[in-house]
């Protein structure tokens, strides 16, 4: 074909009759196609499964043996000292960082299994009628490969301490190795394997370190009951606080610390005084790093895409738009221009939308642990309206149990589609934004939502004045000021021009309905990846799942896990071991061994030490179902948050009187008084 040829009909002509409009016969330069071919690194995957779980049998063999020789030793121990209990969960004082690094290391491996090709490690090219039934499989494998990791820590025994740093090594090192010698794969894009295990490397990494210095340092003694930390909370507690002082460092604060408050309030700053529970520290850092690997499919599902549509865009656009009736430009090359400007404006709108769920996922997480923490300190108060607006008793429950069990996969789960949901939405506005307003200003033409509004112009301009008018009268002519106080004045006009605007605010009360639909939906959009606040109204907050199970959980974990309680029970154990020396002491003596008298101060902190006990079994929810008292005269209905409800009850009032009076009478058991004589 030659240049002097008669240019045809576009339309009759197949997309590749079109290359007679190319110069000199030449086909249009395009960047040549990567093709990214399986890898298979040096260090199979199948024959490292295999072996890592015959290393992970032995450790959990050597750990057995390891633990039940501690108890044969020790005899009473106050932690968990077993190979089937990972992690306790309900105690604030254990070390948080290796039960967060090994949920992260298991969250992150089996995000993956989404898009794997194959699930299981142990085949290769994973038929497709059976791919779901091996994804099934995998979610309860690669839980049980990392156990061991989470156990070795759990024991706090230096045995267990190198059996973990040898596992957590052999790990690191065989995925670095894999990553290393295959940085690139053929799924989805090229180096998305490599990004997406990132966060197994920094895990891993982190558990190589934790149980080397667990190793020097040496196990710690002082958890849960033996630590200072709930007495720390008791001594906090019984603390005056000044609060004309608060007051006038409130009335002294100026307009720009007023402003700076905004933002620290959505910091999250840890306190020496309160220990973030377990469940809810995992809970956090598993939803990061669910943020992370969602915004990393967000961006490798929908940028290559982009990148590549944008380079095969050709002259061959000006007739594919021209069929649609779209004339952008005569010239052919400079309608290619504008389809690439365009096109790379949807992906400037697609990044920054994605950049801003991103960023709003990461505060709403920090003024999560904020509102966890005010909740948590709520409920050790006994502000139960608060969170439940009703009141309920703080004890587990069936839903409770099974609620504080799945917190950590609910969160992580609502924060990704939450995250999806903000992308897609927020993409949406930057479009809305981009294409209607700033272009159209920018080159002067194709104003339609500035002709639509011009043409209302009438309208809004009538809408602005009445509503200033309201405003104005109701401040300056229907209000009086008189010695400090506020009435009404005017009744008359007031009552003429309500009727009179009448028509117009009800033309407004349409415009109000539209924003408030607006502002509902992006406020729910915005905390759709928040668990602790309830996207529904007050009244109807139990039928929000999301937040029904984050205040079920909170039941569990405040009933478990009271600081005061826990100082109290550690006192209690205190007690029995110093008992137990005194009567040694006793027996001692008896058989002529000289004994030293007890000194008076000792004796004082004594006695009030057993008083402050008594106090507290007495006033101990849980203890009331095992007095005598309570199984006779008591019912389940007559219970409220532990405390009896005597006006619940049927009956005199003397009845109730001497119902009130028993508890005090006879509220130990047999084996309580014997501990407090």
């Amino acid at each position: 074909m030659n240049q002097s040829k008669v240019e045809p009909e576009p339309f009759e002509y197949s997309y590749y009759d079109y290359s007679d409009w190319y110069s000199n016969n030449a086909e249009p330069t395009k960047p040549p196609k990567e093709v990214i071919l399986p890898c298979d690194p040096t260090v199979d995957d199948k024959l490292f499964n295999i072996s890592m779980l015959s290393v992970s049998l032995v450790v959990m063999l050597i750990l057995a043996v390891l633990s039940r020789k501690n108890k044969f030793c020790q005899g009473f121990t106050r932690g968990s000292s077993s190979i089937f209990s990972p992690a306790n969960f309900l105690d604030q004082t254990q070390h948080k960082g290796l039960a967060m690094a090994v949920f992260g290391l298991v969250f992150s491996k089996l995000s993956m299994l989404v898009i794997a090709p194959d699930p299981l490690p142990f085949s290769k090219d994973t038929p497709a009628d059976i791919k779901e039934y091996m994804k099934i499989l995998a979610i309860f494998y690669y839980p049980l490969l990392y156990y061991p990791l989470l156990l070795c820590g759990t024991l706090q025994h230096k045995v267990g301490y190198v059996l973990g740093m040898l596992l957590s090594f052999c790990h690191f090192g065989v995925l670095v190795w894999q990553k290393f010698d295959c940085p690139k794969t053929p799924e989805i894009y090229k180096y998305y394997a490599l990004l997406a295990s990132l966060p197994q490397m920094g895990c891993l990494a982190y558990l190589c370190v934790q149980f080397l210095l667990l190793f020097v340092k040496g196990p710690k003694t002082d958890e849960d009951l033996d630590s200072s930390y709930y007495n720390n909370y008791v001594k906090l507690i019984f603390k005056k606080k000044s609060s004309a002082a608060s007051s006038s460092a409130g009335d002294k604060q100026t307009l720009l610390q007023r402003i700076l408050e905004v933002p620290k309030s959505y910091i999250y700053v840890p306190e020496k005084v309160f220990c973030f529970p377990l469940k809810l520290a995992v809970s956090a850092f598993v939803s990061f790093v669910a943020i992370y690997q969602t915004a990393l499919l967000l961006v490798v599902l929908v940028i290559p895409i982009l990148h590549i549509v944008r380079a095969g865009i050709d002259e061959n656009i000006a007739f594919l738009l021209l069929g649609f009736g779209i004339i952008l430009s005569d010239d052919r090359m400079e309608v290619v221009r504008i389809v690439t400007f365009y096109t790379w404006l949807l992906e400037v709108c697609y990044l920054c939308a994605l950049t801003l769920s991103l960023f709003i996922s990461l505060v709403m997480l920090m003024k999560s642990m904020i509102l966890h923490r005010t909740n948590l300190k709520g409920l050790y108060k006994g502000e139960v309206y608060n969170i439940y607006n009703t009141q309920k008793t703080i004890r587990p429950s069936r839903p409770g149990v099974v609620c504080w069990m799945g917190l950590t996969g609910y969160q992580a789960a609502i924060v990704c589609v939450g995250m999806v949901i903000q992308t897609l939405v927020f993409f949406i506005c930057f479009l809305f934004l981009i294409f209607m307003v700033i272009v159209p200003v920018f080159y002067g033409r194709n104003l339609i939502a500035f002709e639509i509004v011009g043409k209302a112009w009438p309208a809004w301009v009538t809408l602005l004045l009445v509503t200033a008018l309201q405003h104005v009268t109701a401040k300056f002519a229907f209000i009086k000021r008189e010695a400090g106080t506020r009435d009404l004045n005017n009744r008359e006009s007031l009552f003429l021009l309500t009727y009179l605007l009448f028509l117009i605010n009800t033309v407004m009360g349409v415009i109000v309905a539209i924003w408030r639909v607006v502002i509902t939906a992006l406020y729910n959009i915005i905390h759709l990846g928040r668990i602790d606040l309830s996207l529904l109204h007050r009244t109807s907050e139990s039928y929000d799942p999301a937040y029904s199970y984050y205040t079920n959980s909170l039941r569990v974990e405040v009933s478990q896990s009271h600081p005061v309680m826990k100082a109290f029970c550690g006192l209690l154990l205190d007690l029995m071991v110093e008992g137990g020396r005194v009567g040694q002491k006793i027996k001692d003596a008896e058989e002529g061994i000289q004994e030293n008298r007890l000194s008076q101060a000792t004796r004082t902190r004594r006695i009030r030490s057993r008083w402050q006990l008594m106090y507290t079994l007495v006033h101990n929810p849980s203890l009331l179902g095992f007095r005598k008292h309570f199984q006779t005269s008591q019912t389940a209905e007559s219970i409220l948050n532990g405390t009896p409800n005597h006006t619940a009850k049927t009956g005199s009032k003397r009845e109730a009187d001497k119902t009130a009076a028993e508890p005090v009478q006879s509220s130990e058991t047999p084996a309580d008084q014997n501990k407090t004589d």
